[in-house]
């Protein structure tokens, strides 16, 4: 195959694009991996952390801080920081799997105290008004991972957990590195003691039959609340 495709005039990033796509440099082993490699690369949070939907997510976010009177915000899996360019909150710590997203973070955001920002390893202890997971939990493939992560994120909300993903177990045919589930059936039976407050559709919903997933998205906001 690879010397088929040497014999073809394929020219620009069209070449370059079904090279990669046929012949990754390196194939996806877990989910950590897959991350730490991203941003050490270069790669970026992704499109929802971006443009439109960036600016969705902090008009929920930000309209439900202010009126439910949240002080401390504990997000796990901050990413490259730039929606949190959006966001305004009191006070945020952000937690990451990636060395490199860390760094960014710190760096970007160097001269506000309010917010700070440590390794996933160190939030075990740690715990606020808030907790946040916006566009994680599809990204979490074994469910060794999932089951741990999802146990983290409650058990560091003294009120309120909000969830940004999709919520389905569905067969699906995404990349290697999602991996949709139906999370809300996780909490039902691990954590009862945290009620549904609300379910808010995206305002930009991928599509069935659509592939534009740089400006729109699958994911939906689950509020939930400590009983």
């Amino acid at each position: 195959m690879k010397q088929f495709l040497k014999r073809i005039p394929l020219l620009g990033p069209l070449a370059r694009a079904l090279k990669q796509r046929l012949f990754p440099a390196e194939a996806f082993t877990t989910s950590e991996a897959y991350w730490l490699h991203r941003y050490a690369q270069g790669g970026n949070s992704g499109a929802g952390s971006y443009h439109n939907l960036a600016e969705f997510k902090a008009n929920v976010l930000n309209q439900f801080v202010a009126e439910h009177g949240i002080q401390t915000v504990l997000e796990l899996g901050c990413g490259d920081g730039n929606q949190l360019r959006y966001f305004r909150f009191p006070a945020y710590t952000g937690f990451d799997i990636s060395p490199v997203a860390i760094a960014q973070c710190q760096a970007l955001f160097q001269d506000d105290p309010s917010k700070h920002f440590f390794h996933v390893g160190e939030a075990t202890g740690h715990r606020a008004d808030l907790a946040l997971s916006l566009d994680v939990i599809y990204h979490l493939i074994e469910d060794a991972t999932y089951h741990a992560y999802m146990h983290r994120l409650f058990a560091a909300a003294t009120s309120f957990v909000i969830i940004y993903s999709c919520d389905s177990d569905a067969p699906h045919n995404y990349a290697p590195h999602v991996r949709p589930r139906k999370f809300t059936t996780w909490v039902a039976r691990h954590r009862p003691d945290f009620r549904l407050l609300a379910h808010i559709p995206n305002q930009f919903p991928l599509q069935a039959g659509t592939a534009d997933s740089s400006t729109t998205s699958f994911s939906d906001f689950f509020i939930y609340q400590r009983s």
